[in-house]
């Protein structure tokens, strides 16, 4: 159980880091301000703030659990992450920065027309309140544990409200700049409490146990095996080619042409410094990786192999929360969980400035070349608040879900960043694409993506086989493999290209 030493160091830690949040802030009045920091934030916090949003809570709980189940081969994708930041820095952040844009969309704006820059922040918006239920489902893991520690049966919807109506309350009045400093602070936190669990755990392991470990294949890092092998290929998440290449077209998706992420590299003073910020970012991300796969490697010898539910856990999630509970010291027990909750906060707190902007920009001022600061600052809050209540309410749609957070919340993603990722390749590479060619083929690929993730599936033979309803399930249970979702913003990019290059054929 919590001692009330935790529990003051968890209130004192959340207050203090709101307070300096909002004091660094200094009450944002303008567009600029509420939705870019001013444009004028150094690279080094932005870089910060990139990792620890895209990493947070689903990262804190989520890796370790993939680790404990599994091995190290998920730190393969930090390879494809760098490789895709550099290709966005390169060719996508020009573009950003020579037209003084301020959101992602609003390139396709400029190069398709308005409609596809609608069509590209709807589909934003609905990605990402579904991926941020994930997150906000993620965080409230931990918080469950502790309630229970306490002997209090508290559920996952009213800690889900409880959480999301704080975070409504900083990002409304924080604004970007708030959320960033907020983010460097946290990212430090949680980083040197995991540090500080993984010296424990290492501490109180041995040879026997490594060896133990390694005959297991624990320390596999790299999967080439499977790259080389169909239909493991296409079904198993982190072979080495489908871990790197799918991590990559990920990583151009998500940094590229994602909002949440864009916003901040233009919040950057020049484009050399967004660029920099965006590539340093990828290495820290797989700094980060290593720590939280290590964590679940050593949890794993610590709890000699034991299964989560004979440690009476619910979901695999739930064994570093278990561990942090159960084994930390008095007062480092209560830092990393605090730490873990805020900056999850901080991760919701970016998405809602991010929906926020979205909204403004390309839906309620798109195609206007001039409108008051202060009143797009206003609209800016008042969407806040409602982006807030409808992510609660998306929240409670993963409340039921058995698979690691991190894993669904990268597969929620893929649905979409293929076309939108496609969409932004297409305005690049094919000259002669027009509006109707980019949004034809996006929605052609949106509905191909919902097609292969929910209904398609490989044999243990490597056939593929359509399959819908009570087959699809039947199928499944009787040794039928998805495509693994590194594949998915590969295959949305292929689709939209293919058909956004055969219907711009029509035209001279």
């Amino acid at each position: 159980m919590l001692s009330v030493v935790d529990v003051l160091v968890i209130l004192v830690y959340l207050a203090a880091v709101t307070y300096f949040g909002l004091a660094i802030a200094g009450g944002p009045k303008s567009d600029t301000d509420y939705f870019l920091g001013g444009r004028d934030l150094p690279w080094w916090a932005v870089c910060f703030s990139i990792v620890a949003t895209e990493t947070s809570t689903l990262t804190v709980i989520g890796i370790p659990a993939v680790a404990y189940a599994g091995s190290l081969t998920f730190l393969q994708l930090s390879i494809g992450y760098i490789i895709g930041r550099i290709i966005v820095a390169a060719w996508f952040l020009p573009r950003y920065f020579s037209g003084k844009l301020n959101t992602a969309y609003a390139y396709l704006g400029e190069r398709f027309g308005g409609a596809m820059q609608v069509s590209a922040s709807v589909t934003f918006l609905v990605t990402r309140l579904l991926a941020d239920g994930v997150r906000l489902f993620a965080t409230a893991i931990p918080l469950k544990i502790v309630f229970q520690a306490a002997g209090l049966d508290v559920g996952y919807p009213v800690i889900i409200i409880g959480i999301g109506l704080v975070t409504i309350v900083y990002t409304f009045v924080g604004g970007l700049k708030a959320v960033v400093w907020m983010d460097v602070v946290q990212l430090a936190v949680y980083v040197v409490g995991s540090l500080i669990a993984l010296v424990l755990l290492v501490s109180e392991s041995s040879g026997v146990m490594m060896q133990t470990a390694i005959d297991a294949g624990k320390l596999t890092l790299f999967d080439f095996r499977s790259a080389f092998s169909w239909p493991s290929l296409i079904t198993e998440n982190y072979n080495a080619l489908a871990a790197i290449v799918g991590g990559a077209a990920l990583s151009m998706a998500s940094h590229g042409t994602d909002q949440l992420i864009v916003q901040r590299v233009l919040a950057c003073r020049s484009e050399s410094e967004g660029r920099k910020a965006l590539i340093v970012s990828g290495f820290a991300v797989a700094i980060q990786f290593a720590l939280f796969l290590a964590v679940g490697l050593f949890l794993w010898m610590h709890y000699d192999g034991a299964s989560t539910s004979s440690l009476g856990l619910g979901r695999g999630d739930e064994i570093f929360p278990y561990f942090i509970l159960n084994e930390m010291p008095v007062g480092l027990k209560g830092l990393l969980i605090a730490g873990i909750i805020a900056a999850a906060m901080s991760t919701l707190s970016s998405s809602l400035n991010a929906l926020a902007s979205s909204s403004v920009h390309d839906l309620m001022h798109r195609g206007r070349r001039s409108h008051d600061d202060t009143d797009s600052a206003r609209s800016g809050k008042v969407l806040t608040v409602f982006w807030g209540l409808v992510f609660i309410v998306f929240a409670s749609l993963f409340t039921d879900r058995q698979s690691p957070v991190v894993e669904l919340g990268l597969a929620i993603a893929s649905y979409t960043y293929g076309g939108l990722l496609g969409a932004f390749l297409l305005g690049l590479l094919i000259e002669k694409a027009d509006q109707v060619d980019a949004i034809v083929s996006f929605f052609v690929a949106l509905v191909v993506m919902v097609f292969v993730i929910k209904f398609v599936l490989v044999s243990p033979e490597g056939s593929l086989v359509f399959a819908f309803g009570t087959e699809n399930v039947a199928l499944r249970s009787s040794g039928f493999l998805p495509v693994a979702w590194p594949w998915y913003t590969i295959i949305g990019t292929l689709v939209l290209l293919s058909v956004g290059s055969m219907l711009s054929f029509r035209h001279r």
